[in-house]
């Protein structure tokens, strides 16, 4: 039965901005220790190489870390 006073929508819509605020502290906090989104980077492989399944992540970070700190091979995509 829904809530007459409407605080249930209000409820839902705090925690929705509070995971909202937090998913975007934790992409600020990875980009500025040079971490990169897995998320971001699954979008864009998806919509640009749909012929290629996308790294899984540990893959991922393993070619951003030998990019990084100077490893064979770094990571290029198109």
């Amino acid at each position: 039965m829904p809530d007459p006073s409407g605080q249930d929508d209000l409820l839902c819509l705090c925690r929705d901005a509070a995971v909202r605020w937090g998913r975007g502290v934790r992409r600020t906090a990875g980009a500025m220790i040079g971490q990169p989104d897995y998320e971001a980077y699954v979008r864009h492989a998806t919509a640009t190489h749909p012929d290629q399944p996308p790294l899984d992540k540990i893959a991922f970070f393993r070619l951003h870390e030998q990019r990084r700190f100077g490893g064979a091979g770094g990571f290029k995509c198109c």
